[in-house]
């Protein structure tokens, strides 16, 4: 298969955007998110950059295989868009109002989306919906995050 570059830059961009301009909102938020009192097993903050970096990578990669297939997946490229706008609310919603259990609610829904969306890609090109799994893993673990937040502040 060869490589639509134009295609695949942007698939790799819009996530990484998306990711971009989350984080760029919520860096204020990232003061308080230091006071807080926080779970066993919290990374440090060092590595959610560069996770969530690696992430957004996948899923972009992800998002070009559903792109380039021969059959068109508009239902799974909406899924694939409502869920990065949920990624990207949930920052804003848990940095910036500090609303951690409304936060916890909201990932619980982006982490059902993600899961439609990943077996939505999975039917297109396997390769794409496991691409996703680290994702919906990593999703998962902040939700223990989130949630503890809650309960320990």
């Amino acid at each position: 298969m060869k490589i639509q570059w134009k295609k695949f830059i942007i698939c790799i961009a819009l996530p990484l955007v998306v990711g971009g301009l989350s984080a760029l909102l919520t860096h204020d938020g990232m003061v308080t998110f230091q006071s807080l009192n926080k779970p066993p097993f919290s990374p440090p903050a060092w590595l959610f950059p560069i996770a969530w970096t690696i992430l957004y990578i996948l899923m972009g990669v992800a998002s070009y295989l559903v792109v380039v297939d021969e059959e068109p997946h508009q239902l799974a490229l909406i899924t694939y868009g409502i869920q990065l706008l949920f990624n990207f609310c949930w920052s804003i919603i848990f940095f910036n109002f500090g609303a951690y259990l409304f936060s916890f609610i909201w990932l619980v829904l982006l982490w059902v989306l993600i899961l439609i969306t990943m077996f939505q890609f999975f039917k297109i090109c396997p390769w794409a919906g496991y691409l996703m799994l680290p994702y919906l893993l990593w999703v998962t673990f902040a939700g223990y995050l989130n949630l503890s937040i809650y309960l320990l502040n």
